[in-house]
């Protein structure tokens, strides 16, 4: 079992930023791909981004190309979501997830194990 812990959501002004961690325990961290989804209220939960296992290869969302930057520390497993220029539309629970593969997958139904979540609101 892994077990993924969100922290570093909070409230912000549009324009700000943000950084999540994603800290895991349990299982072979250095051989899980992490993502970051978000789910909005009344929305489906979206892919935002993702990094492969050895931090070679990193997936972004269109609607977060250019803001957000994810990376990790496999020596500290965990991963974190750097977010700057945040938008009103960033609003969201922000989910981590890991997949026992290396290929990074945008569809929710290929991860594994999932936290809980941490809230991002960004006021306008």
């Amino acid at each position: 079992q892994v077990w993924p812990v969100e922290s570093g959501g909070g409230l912000v002004q549009a324009g700000g930023s943000l950084r999540l961690s994603c800290a895991v325990s349990g299982g072979a961290f250095s051989r899980y791909t992490m993502s970051w989804f978000r789910q909005a209220p009344g929305k489906e939960r979206e892919f935002v981004a993702g990094i492969s296992y050895s931090a070679d290869t990193t997936s972004y969302a269109d609607s977060v190309k250019g803001r957000f930057a994810v990376s990790r520390d496999n020596s500290k497993k965990s991963a974190y979501l750097q977010m700057n220029g945040l938008k009103p539309e960033d609003t969201a629970v922000y989910i981590c997830a890991t997949r026992a593969d290396l290929r990074i997958a945008v569809t929710r139904y290929e991860y594994d194990f999932w936290g809980q979540g941490t809230q991002v609101t960004v006021s306008s």
